[in-house]
């Protein structure tokens, strides 16, 4: 279902003083493989020097037991990248490690900074060589030539250039340092646990090696930890605060915290939500699995339909699965997704999911339910409609790739082939988030307003995919 999905792009993880710092990021990368497939890595620390583990796939396809050797030290960062369509690489995978004339480095990064592009091309002109496709190379290469006393100011220096999304920890041999970009587009949280601290994309990781949430990392907020302790510096001029609402609505993990608002929350709230204001006569209610489960309890809930599992997803695809030929391109959401008969054979069902990108992927599901027997088919999506590209961090179409940039709801309803159609209203929305005054969140992608100054010939889907050989003219990935 993925290819028809915005897709998150990285999760990173970090912990500082603990004796198991290799293996605990291991399992804070476990728990946030949702963000990324692609790729995994550790960097640690001994105190003396940087150690750095990296693979293509998923996090347990990179690490064996075996592999923890290479990892000693008391303090270690973390990354799981997203996958991409096409050709991939090792040269993209994170953490990315770097020597120079302040000592080594590491670095993750989620997130995503158009206006790297311009500043990447700057560089190749002055004679930068760079190894990745990636925004990150060029915070690095920024941080190598800044003038600035000490790494602190070096960083402040290369981030202030590169105005976009970023949640980035970075990693010396003696000290972590988490910052976040000022508008906190992407999520950030500290925790402690058995006196560490702890940093992670989503409490998830918090919760599954028994750490504590203690807050966001703030919009704009860089903390500092090392052998002296933690300190916190607000480096950055203030922003508005613009945090991706995406992630409420599909991206994060439905039992994690998430700009300081549980994310179960919102979308059980949104499936309530859109029952009251798109109720439909209908036998059952039948979520797209996983991304579409929340919401359609919340309606199930609101509207007094049982709820079925009509459809069972095969968690097993993983990146085996083979693009199928045209003759029997039917197979490919059947792969992922198989009806079950007797739950939908003569009834009338409400079809809840997140979101509709391309539409297609949506059409072949209606499909699929009549084929099965379904009666009538009403779908309900818990979000507005997605009319325009992300450029802080999300692997999004480009706007004439999204169908509701293009056609009417009518249109979109005659297109999946379905009796009825309701999107969840703007203002819902908000509200179901803990916003309705709309002062908090990025919703770009259901708006087209961007609260950044965006390139008008940078576009997120005419980026190559990473792996290709360089050009004249550089084209970054958007990362994580």
């Amino acid at each position: 279902m993925s290819e028809d999905k915005f897709r998150e792009e990285c999760g990173v993880f970090g912990i500082f003083d603990h004796e198991e710092a290799a293996r605990l990021t291991y399992y804070g990368l476990y728990a946030l493989q949702h963000r990324g497939q692609e790729s995994a890595g550790i960097a640690t620390s001994d105190g003396e020097r940087l150690h750095v583990v990296r693979g293509m796939g998923y996090v347990s396809d990179v690490f064996r037991e075996e592999t923890f050797a290479a990892l000693p030290g008391r303090s270690a960062i973390g990354h799981v990248r997203y996958s991409t369509t096409g050709d991939v690489s090792l040269r993209e995978a994170q953490p990315m490690v770097v020597s120079f004339h302040g000592g080594q480095i590491a670095v993750c990064h989620n997130g995503n900074m158009p206006e790297a592009l311009r500043v990447r091309a700057e560089l190749e002109r002055e004679g930068a060589i760079f190894q990745s496709t990636s925004d990150t190379e060029v915070v690095l290469h920024l941080i190598a030539r800044s003038r600035a006393r000490d790494l602190l100011g070096a960083i402040v220096e290369a981030l202030s250039r590169l105005e976009g999304a970023y949640s980035m920890l970075f990693a010396t041999p003696q000290a972590l340092i988490a910052v976040r970009d000022p508008r906190g587009f992407r999520p950030l949280l500290l925790g402690t646990l058995d006196g560490a601290t702890v940093f992670a994309s989503e409490s998830c990781a918090f919760d599954l090696i028994g750490a504590t949430l203690v807050r966001d990392v703030e919009p704009g907020e860089m903390i500092v930890v090392d052998a002296t302790g933690r300190r916190s510096l607000f480096p950055f001029p203030r922003r508005r605060p613009t945090q991706c609402i995406f992630e409420h609505v599909y991206f994060s993990r439905p039992d994690s915290i998430v700009f300081g608002r549980p994310v179960s929350q919102s979308r059980y709230l949104l499936g309530r939500l859109l029952a009251r204001e798109h109720p439909a006569s209908a036998d059952v209610v039948v979520p797209v699995p996983d991304s579409g489960v929340a919401a359609a309890i919340g309606y199930s809930m609101e509207s007094g339909i049982p709820l079925v599992f009509g459809l069972v997803r095969n968690h097993y695809v993983g990146r085996t699965f083979i693009e199928p030929r045209a003759a029997i391109r039917n197979l490919r959401v059947k792969v992922k997704l198989n009806p079950v008969r007797e739950l939908l054979d003569d009834r009338r069902v409400v079809l809840v999911d997140d979101s509709i990108v391309r539409g297609t992927t949506s059409r072949e599901i209606v499909q699929m339910i009549r084929a099965a027997g379904a009666r009538e088919i009403h779908v309900r999506i818990s979000c507005p409609p997605t009319i325009a590209p992300c450029y802080y961090g999300i692997d999004t179409p480009r706007a004439d790739e999204l169908i509701a940039a293009r056609m009417s709801v009518e249109e979109i309803r005659r297109f999946l082939g379905a009796e009825s159609l309701g999107y969840l209203s703007y203002e819902s929305l908000l509200r179901a988030c803990g916003d309705p005054e709309d002062t908090r969140y990025c919703t770009a992608c259901y708006t087209g307003r961007y609260p950044t100054e965006i390139d008008p010939e940078y576009q997120p889907r005419r980026i190559r995919c990473v792996g290709q050989s360089a050009t004249a003219s550089p084209v970054l990935t958007p990362e994580r």
